[in-house]
């Protein structure tokens, strides 16, 4: 196996880990939804889904390391 091919594979495994871990601060954002609506739930809300695109990003940086 070509360490190219190697190098690729742990990239694409490094990103589903992080964009897995992505998922968590939308599901916690999802229950929030449930409590009343007040300014600290929506302030929650809001840093959550921000914590879940900074990890998405992350995991697609990651992606755009892939070698040819």
């Amino acid at each position: 196996m070509s360490n190219k091919l190697v190098r690729n594979e742990q990239r694409k495994l490094g990103a589903a880990y992080v964009d897995g871990i992505a998922l968590e601060p939308v599901g916690v954002g999802v229950v929030a939804q449930a409590l009343p609506v007040t300014l600290a739930s929506v302030f929650v809300m809001v840093c959550f889904s921000l914590v879940s695109f900074v990890l998405h990003w992350f995991a697609r940086n990651l992606l755009g390391g892939l070698e040819e």
